[in-house]
């Protein structure tokens, strides 16, 4: 009996002399992981442009539908992101959300991340939802945030995804100053697609030989002789 009291007790002394694991929160945080799962944000460019070109694939890759998201053109006097729309309105319900990352991971922009910051607990169900300014990071100092005109955004002669991929924002200013004769990598101040570049179309005569092909009637069936079928010599002269 007294064996086991002091086993017990063991264990009890043990614990007294190692160094606690417990944090003082919220004085105290702990470090979590870089690839942690946290709160929402959405990011912006450099240049103060959002990312988020209001697709609603986050939306759609969402398996609790805890994402809300309404798409609007962006206009030539204000553009609030390098493609032809954006998000008037973004919603998260983290009373929802389940912080698996499907929606960052269905992102084509990287508008989407999730961040470190752990606390989105609230006392009512209205605060649980959080809105677009709320989940917008915040603007480095000195830079306009959105919407910035096509003529700003021009100005500084920004290639947001890069290649031949040129933005819409010329394309929407030239339109709105009927110019759209002028492409987009010219004005851009890069060279267009050289000649050969991406898929070649059909010809004509291509193209009528394969409809041709298609409305010909098919070629008689003809089966073919299978060896079972092929009777040996000797059984035909006896019969």
């Amino acid at each position: 009996m007294l064996s086991e009291f002091i086993r017990g007790f063991g264990v009890t002394l043990k614990h007294m002399v190692r160094k606690p694991v417990t944090i003082q929160y919220p004085e105290k945080k702990k470090d979590y992981a870089a690839r942690y799962h946290g709160r929402h944000q959405l990011n912006r460019y450099a240049d103060g442009i959002e990312k988020c070109i209001g697709c609603e694939l986050c939306a759609w890759a969402c398996p609790a539908d805890a994402i809300y998201v309404q798409g609007a053109d962006n206009t030539p006097d204000a553009r609030f992101s390098p493609g032809e729309r954006y998000a008037i309105d973004y919603q998260i319900n983290y009373l929802r959300c389940i912080f698996c990352g499907l929606c960052i991971e269905a992102c084509p922009t990287r508008a989407l991340t999730m961040t470190q910051e752990d606390e989105v607990t609230s006392t009512t169900r209205e605060s649980m939802i959080f809105t677009k300014e709320m989940l917008l990071a915040p603007v480095v100092a000195g830079v306009k945030p959105a919407p910035h005109t096509d003529a700003e955004v021009t100005a500084r002669g920004e290639e947001y995804y890069g290649g031949f991929a040129f933005t819409t924002p010329l394309a929407s200013a030239q339109a709105a100053e009927g110019q759209a004769g002028v492409s987009g990598p010219a004005s851009l101040g890069t060279e267009p697609p050289p000649a050969g570049v991406g898929p070649s179309l059909p010809t004509t005569r291509e193209t009528d030989q394969a409809a041709t092909a298609l409305n010909a009637e098919p070629a008689p069936f003809a089966p073919e002789a299978r060896s079972e079928d092929i009777v040996p010599e000797e059984i035909k002269h006896d019969e």
